[in-house]
């Protein structure tokens, strides 16, 4: 053979290596993924049973193993909502229930016992919306700094959040029952645990992190004792962290809420009234888009629905709380929201202040700056105290408890959105920035300086993942959280700014309301 054609051959064998390599033994079954510029990456992979029939409204089973090699190169469907036309994520599958599929990216050249560390995402939507499959969650630039990313999907709404006696009777899981979308993100981790080292990953070194309801189920995984292990460190962007009421699953009296109670009133809307022995097949029978009517953001809701419930075995407590107790899970953490965050209240109230009490002519001096739109000092109030307090009001907690905290907000608005965004950076508008997906959000319209600020902050994450804390190289170093001085990271338009916080004061007021506020409902 001429020395051009070994030279040729060696060549195409070199560059036909990542490709060979990307078949990955499983628990289950053997995966084929693909490469595109470097990244290898294994789409739909099944880490539960399909939760369809029978497995409705039941704890993710285990995967029947299958023969040969799975394709593993397109997403799987996104579980089973009704999608809204102003998602900030839009999803790329039709949505189904049949959904619990996991996603892997790692680099290409990486190799089993690789161990390098693992960042699993857990996405939002108000746990009636959301999925794996948006393009602003492509794991592929966190991976390319040497990262492994798993994305999954957890069932939504009433798929995932359900409780009905008929249920409880049945008891088939051993008093697992009614958060079962929750359930869903613990067999995910469980996955991540058995099977990430034959991808290239350490399980020993797993970041869960999520936004907004992805944010709240890091809340929920860091304070139930189910997720004890599967993790080793945690970051909540926009996940609030306040405790929102919960339902017990049964009401402790006749006349008391509970999420059976709302289980009842949708069963009889949907034509399955009784609570017998044929009851829960009845149930189980109902067509997906009957189960999903009424459900998700901007829907007009047709039937009583449940959230998260207390079940005395994944949720014994609120999240609050158990921060409270310091009963945290004992990792590193990072909180923070937006600088134009999300927040509710009541619209018709004749004086945002008065909710301050004595305190009322303080918060006029500290939002003074917005007063001269009325709207968006009233949206500042509400985002401090659903998302920006809340934030702070983590780290401080887990600070108490003796961990490292680190606590942020981001407002680097991008560029083509400065004219529309003049309140700061929206809910949920962050994520493309830490992910470096800000071209697929906003395709040819980003500017070097949008790409800056994404490498600044992605980098910041990535290096958590890698060393459990934020700082590297290169980077303006990010002060831990300590009460006395409250500092945070501000990712503004100037660049990461760390420091003091400008709001301070605000939330501060902020604080002594929600406090007030839990003192009263103790008494």
């Amino acid at each position: 053979m001429k020395p051009w054609a070994i030279w040729g051959s060696a060549v195409a064998l070199t560059l036909a290596a990542p490709a060979l390599a990307q078949v990955v033994d499983t628990d289950s079954g053997s995966v084929r993924g693909s490469t595109v510029r470097g990244v290898a990456s294994w789409k739909g992979i099944p880490f539960a049973a399909p939760p369809v029939g029978d497995l409705r409204w039941r704890a993710p089973q285990p995967v029947k193993p299958w023969r040969g090699v799975r394709p593993a190169t397109a997403f799987s469907n996104d579980c089973m909502q009704i999608p809204f036309a102003g998602d900030a994520a839009p999803l790329g599958t039709p949505p189904a229930e049949d959904c619990l599929y996991v996603n892997v990216w790692r680099p290409a050249t990486a190799r089993a016992g690789a161990k390098l560390p693992v960042m699993v995402w857990i996405y939002g939507g108000g746990l009636v919306n959301g999925g794996a499959s948006p393009a602003v969650y492509d794991g592929s630039e966190i991976a390319r700094q040497g990262v492994i990313l798993v994305s999954f999907n957890y069932r939504l709404g009433r798929f995932g959040f359900f409780a009905h006696p008929a249920l409880s009777e049945a008891n088939e899981d051993n008093g697992l029952l009614g958060n079962y979308g929750y359930l869903d993100q613990i067999a995910a981790l469980r996955w991540v645990q058995r099977n990430v080292a034959a991808f290239g990953g350490d399980p020993n070194n797993v970041t869960v992190f999520g936004e907004s309801a992805g944010g709240g189920s890091v809340n929920m995984l860091m304070t139930t004792p189910m997720a004890r292990g599967l993790f080793q460190k945690a970051i909540v962007m926009s996940g609030g962290g306040r405790s929102r009421p919960m339902k017990p699953i049964r009401a402790e009296a006749s006349a008391g809420e509970s999420a059976e109670r709302d289980g009842l009133g949708f069963a009889r809307w949907a034509g399955v009234p009784g609570t017998g022995s044929g009851t829960l097949a009845e149930l189980r029978a109902l067509p997906a888009e009957k189960v999903v009517a009424g459900i998700g953001i901007g829907q007009k809701p047709v039937a009583p629905a449940s959230g998260p419930m207390l079940d005395g075995m994944l949720l014994i407590a609120p999240p609050e709380q158990v921060y409270r107790a310091g009963n945290a899970a004992a990792v590193p953490f990072i909180a923070g929201a937006n600088s134009a965050d999300i927040g509710f209240g009541p619209a018709d109230e004749p004086d945002v202040f008065a909710r301050f009490g004595a305190d009322a002519a303080r918060a006029r001096v500290a939002y003074r700056p917005l007063a001269g739109d009325p709207a968006a000092q009233r949206r500042a109030i509400f985002a401090d105290a659903g998302m920006v307090e809340p934030a702070r009001f983590m780290v401080q907690q887990m600070t108490r408890a003796g961990q490292p905290a680190w606590n942020y907000r981001a407002g680097y608005v991008p560029e083509v959105m400065r004219a529309e965004w003049k309140d700061g950076l929206p809910h949920a508008t962050e994520i493309p920035f830490f992910f470096r997906t800000i071209e697929a959000r906003y395709p040819g319209k980003t500017t070097p300086a949008d790409h800056r600020a994404a490498r600044a902050m992605s980098a910041y994450f990535v290096n958590f993942a890698r060393t459990g804390t934020p700082n590297g190289v290169g980077l303006p170093d990010w002060p831990v959280y300590r009460d006395d001085v409250r500092p945070m990271m501000d990712f503004t338009a100037n660049g990461p700014t760390p420091g003091a916080d400008p709001w301070r004061e605000r939330l501060d007021l902020a604080e002594r309301v929600a406090e007030s506020a839990r003192d009263k409902s103790r008494k």
